[in-house]
């Protein structure tokens, strides 16, 4: 069964990505599709991992970064939260 599912991408890379679609007979949902599919079938320890980012470099503008947030402790995030309270 097929679920909707709305995304956010830059124009250029969206049109680049139909193209790309185009080219090869399939449409962009079912290639979005499989591309989920593949990165979720196995364990990757990272992003960099997975042959995607070949792909990801081909249909997106620049050089292709994966940016991480730090994991912040239970702690520091209460911390955050009561001086945010006092400095208003």
């Amino acid at each position: 069964m097929d679920t909707k599912l709305t995304l956010s991408f830059n124009q250029d890379v969206v049109e680049k990505a139909k193209r790309y679609a185009a080219a090869n007979n399939i449409s962009l949902s079912r290639l979005i599709e499989h591309l989920l599919t593949q990165v979720t079938s196995k364990e990757y320890k990272s992003l960099e991992d997975f042959p995607i980012s070949d792909w990801v470099s081909m249909v997106a503008e620049g050089e292709v970064t994966y940016k991480r947030t730090p994991k912040t402790s239970r702690k520091d995030l209460k911390d955050e939260f009561f001086s945010a309270k006092k400095s208003k």
